[in-house]
């Protein structure tokens, strides 16, 4: 079955004082065009998510973004000791200068000296990001699973219209086949007149060359090979949309082949019904190639 290029998902989680929201979509696209934003002091984890995604998809703009959040509790605070020792022996220096000049001061407060900036640190910067990259690569897989699902849900929905429009053009080249096989009569006594006027012109003619001309004439209204690549190619599209895995190329390959009968058709048919099929066919043609720019 086929596979659409858009799809979407999304996702949250939490690990140790992180937490962060997954944001995973992708749109059409001639080839597989892929773009994360994800932090880049996650040593490793772009690498690794760009190879994941590497091995399920084929075509496609697809974009991950992940917005990452800490939270910082009071119980991570630590005393940065140094900072504390410092301040302490200032503390001690300023008091003894003050009683060298006479001057009396009052003692500060343990809250006024843990005020000071710099005595207490978060810790965060300390944080070992190889934990948390373990944890985002593996919750990754739910994600993308989730993504490829939707994918795989928008292209049999998708196969549901390719399959309609096929039917269509199935329906429309067995009009025009029909039609081809009412006018035989009428092209041949067309036929018959046209050789009439050649040969009542035809004087110190080559015999041969008239007979050539004649059945080029022939040939160029047939339109029996139209109709049988064009039900030809109904075949093969119908064999693609069963396939697994990536087929949208050779499906736009096809249309082209598709659009091509349908122009010689037109240009072949000398009948205003026939022509009427055509044009029809044409215009259904058009439309199942809008829809093919969807398929993976």
């Amino acid at each position: 079955m086929i596979r659409s290029m858009t799809g979407f998902a999304s996702g949250k989680g939490e690990f140790g004082p992180h937490s962060w929201t997954w944001e995973l979509r992708s749109v059409n696209g001639k080839g597989l065009d892929m773009r994360l934003r994800v932090p880049e002091w996650l040593t490793g984890l772009e690498t690794a998510l760009r190879a994941e995604m590497s091995k399920s998809l084929s075509r496609g703009n697809v974009t991950l973004s992940l917005r990452l959040s800490r939270e910082e509790t009071a119980t991570e605070l630590k005393l940065n000791e140094a900072a504390m020792t410092a301040a302490l022996r200032a503390l001690v220096q300023t008091q003894v200068m003050a009683e060298e000049h006479s001057v009396e001061l009052s003692q500060p407060s343990a809250a006024e000296l843990i005020a000071i900036k710099g005595m207490l640190d978060s810790g965060g910067e300390l944080d070992d990001p190889a934990p948390l990259v373990q944890e985002l690569k593996s919750e990754f897989g739910g994600l993308l699973a989730a993504f490829l699902d939707m994918r795989q849900t928008e292209g049999e929905a998708l196969s549901t219209v390719l399959n309609g429009q096929l039917d269509l053009i199935s329906e429309l080249t067995s009009q025009a086949a029909a039609l081809a096989e009412k006018r035989k009569d009428l092209m041949a006594e067309t036929l018959r007149d046209n050789l009439a006027r050649v040969l009542e012109n035809a004087q110190g003619v080559d015999p041969d060359r008239i007979a050539q001309e004649l059945a080029l004439i022939a040939v160029k209204a047939d339109i029996t090979e139209e109709i049988d690549r064009l039900a030809t190619h109904v075949t093969a599209a119908r064999a693609l949309l069963s396939q697994e895995g990536p087929v949208g190329r050779k499906l736009d390959f096809l249309m082209q082949e598709f659009n091509r009968e349908a122009n010689t058709l037109c240009s072949k048919s000398q009948n205003a019904e026939l022509t009427a099929v055509g044009l029809e066919l044409k215009a259904v043609i058009d439309q199942l190639r809008e829809q093919v720019q969807n398929v993976e």
